[in-house]
């Protein structure tokens, strides 16, 4: 919390799915920043708005579905709103789930922290037949209630309103009575709480939350830390088990969901609609057990197909004015260390603009209309059984759908998964997933040279190849694979304005991290190329380039440079053939070219990878993984060659 106050900040949290994110953004707009929480690498945005002359430091924490957090993300996210006490909680409500989500506000009414709630997904809830009164709701539970539609940007400064109005007041939540005995048992606990032990939020949520969490470490911590408080703690938890007949969580868990309930029913009443049933038919369809598999194809084979249609004559029309430039300025220059420098700065910068963000945007913009519209979710539903035939837990494929945007966050969320045999698994993997740069590559070469059809054959054989590696290290460690539970959002109608701002962060990303890598790579090896130490480099890497690859020699360097950036390699390609981007079929067959793409495909991670891979499941494993990877690449880079050629 500030103690001065000059910049509020102000928290938003909510369950997965309530759309916390969207209404976050809707605020925030392009100004928002991601980084990660202070010594950790779990990601949370924030971002400083103005609002009526008021800067507030506004925080968008990970989804979570109560205060009793079970992955890491969510500690992390926990840890933070508890140490850090926030001058104002905004808690997120998906309105059309309100039972279900009102059990989460109930815990955070208990912090009694200054409080308000948007609820979200209005539109939804009515299309539901659900109508709300948000004003009933808010005399209910003491705070202000805001119904919203991030979303469409509906009702947003009624929402900033009551933030500033609550920050200025300093009105706090407070939480709702349960049942006479629950209550008599946490006054004792709560009454027999140490001076010397830590308060979380206040006595009574302390009380509370000691009494529920059942995790063995922690009881013999507080075993340890103050016996006698452990007995009183270990007698009300008894005594609510013995009156009930089952554990005294499951007995709190149970008074949040009767209140839920409660509220539901007084504030809200439901008559059935048809756009409700348009949606379940819809999901009977996308998630059929064979017509969703023909969907997912179908809709992927038009994801290829649409990138390539719009990029290919957006790239040949920037490709043209930058291959003019640098043949003036060569005969401008000559062939001195300037022409090198400018002409590989040259490269650099319009290389990414005519090769890159071509096929880049598009695909950053599909992967926002298939994550708005909620169909990424059902894709995983459909993969669970992919992944049971291959051995590993369900939950693995949301990490591997982030893979497919960049491997970097998908092996952190790794972190979900229960057993460590899971995680090393799964973080093997995801260097075999085609992330965003990897795709570039896929589309700029094998699409624009070959078409979208090989294109996607590419990723079906990728596939393939996760599929085996994957059976082939649950053969070493074998044990049963538990089943996934998935919530799956309901379907919605795209937001042009939601997909374009979710587009810009993900560009801009690209620009500030991945841009100067490119400029940088390029420029040092059109000095390497000027000192002809490239030569010495494609001179040592030749026994694997062309002996075992049977590519040009001075495809070598990229390999060096292709570890830092996987798109450097595909500037770094043309610039060290020496030719312009059109030109590229008449110095290596369509053979060559394939072997490249997969070679490069499931060749060693970038750095940024490796780096992550050593942090969270280990050194040797890192290690093992670089190993495995490039063994990978070099034997079906090979077998491909072989089977092109015969």
């Amino acid at each position: 919390m500030n103690e001065n106050n000059e910049h509020p900040d102000v928290i938003f949290i909510g369950q997965p799915n309530c759309g916390k994110s969207t209404l976050f953004n809707c605020i925030a707009g392009f100004k928002a920043e991601t980084s990660d929480f202070p010594g950790t690498t779990v990601k949370h945005t924030h971002s400083r708005v103005n609002v009526l002359g008021r800067v507030l430091n506004i925080i968008d924490l990970p989804g979570t579905y109560s205060l009793n957090p079970s992955d890491e993300a969510e500690k992390v996210a926990l840890r933070h709103l508890f140490q850090e006490k926030p001058d104002l909680i905004i808690n997120v409500v998906d309105a059309s789930i309100l039972g279900r989500s009102l059990e989460m506000t109930l815990e955070l009414l208990e912090l009694e922290f200054p409080m308000i709630i948007a609820l979200n997904m209005m539109d939804l809830a009515e299309k539901k037949g659900m109508t709300i009164d948000p004003d009933r709701l808010s005399k209910q539970l003491g705070v202000p209630v805001i119904p919203t539609v991030a979303i469409h940007g509906k009702e947003i400064k009624e929402l900033l309103d009551a933030a500033l109005k609550t920050l200025d007041s300093g009105a706090t939540s407070k939480g709702l009575t349960w049942s006479r005995d629950v209550e008599q048992q946490i006054a004792e606990v709560e009454k027999a709480i140490p001076e010397d032990f830590e308060i979380v939020a206040n006595p009574r949520f302390t009380a509370v939350k000691v009494v529920e969490i059942e995790k063995a470490y922690f009881l013999r911590m507080l075993e340890e830390i103050n016996p006698r408080f452990s007995q009183i703690v270990d007698r009300a938890r008894g005594e609510l088990e013995s009156r009930h007949g089952v554990p005294a969580y499951e007995v709190i868990a149970a008074e949040r969901h009767h209140l839920a309930l409660k509220l539901f029913e007084d504030c809200c009443t439901v008559t059935r609609g048809s756009h409700f049933n348009l949606r379940g038919r819809l999901d009977a369809v996308l998630m059929h057990p064979f017509l969703g598999y023909v969907i997912m194809l179908l809709v992927f084979f038009s994801f290829f197909f649409i990138i390539f249609v719009v990029a290919s004559p957006i790239e040949e029309l920037l490709l043209d004015p930058l291959n003019n430039l640098r043949g003036s300025l060569s005969s401008w220059l000559g062939k001195g260390l300037l022409f090198y420098l400018i002409d590989g700065l040259l490269q650099g910068v319009g290389g990414g603009i005519a090769i890159v963000l071509p096929y880049f945007l598009p695909l950053l913009f599909l992967m926002g209309l298939l994550e708005d519209i909620s169909y990424l979710a059902r894709a995983a539903f459909l993969m669970d059984t992919f992944m049971h035939k291959i051995g590993l837990h369900g939950k693995s494929v949301s990490s591997f759908i982030l893979g497919f945007g960049c491997n970097v966050p998908a092996i952190v969320s790794t972190r979900i998964l229960e057993s460590r045999r899971d995680r090393v698994i799964t973080s093997l993997l995801i260097p075999f997933i085609p992330c965003s740069a990897r795709t570039m590559i896929i589309l700029a070469l094998v699409a624009f040279y070959l078409g979208p059809v090989w294109a996607l054959g590419f990723y079906v054989f990728n596939m393939f190849v996760v599929a085996v590696l994957g059976r082939i290290m649950s053969w070493i460690y074998k044990y049963p694979s538990p089943g996934l539970i998935l919530e799956i959002p309901a379907l919605k109608v795209p937001s042009l304005p939601n997909i374009l701002r979710r587009t810009f962060f993900q560009f801009w990303y690209f620009v500030k991290f991945a841009w100067p890598i490119l400029i940088i790579g390029s420029m040092v090896l059109a000095v390497l190329q000027f000192l002809r130490f490239d030569h010495v480099v494609n001179l040592v890497l030749s026994p694997i380039v062309q002996g075992v690859l049977g590519l040009p020699r001075e495809l070598g360097v990229t390999l060096v440079f292709g570890f830092l950036r996987k798109e450097l390699s595909l500037i770094m390609m043309l610039q060290a053939l020496g030719v312009p981007y059109h030109d590229l079929m008449t110095v290596i067959t369509r053979e060559q070219l394939m072997v490249f793409v997969v070679f490069m495909n499931f060749f060693v991670p970038c750095l940024s990878t490796v780096a992550i891979l050593w942090k969270e499941i280990g050194r040797k494993e890192a290690l093992i993984s670089v190993a495995l990877n490039t063994s990978v690449s070099l034997v079906l880079a090979f077998l491909v060659r072989l089977f092109l050629r015969f």
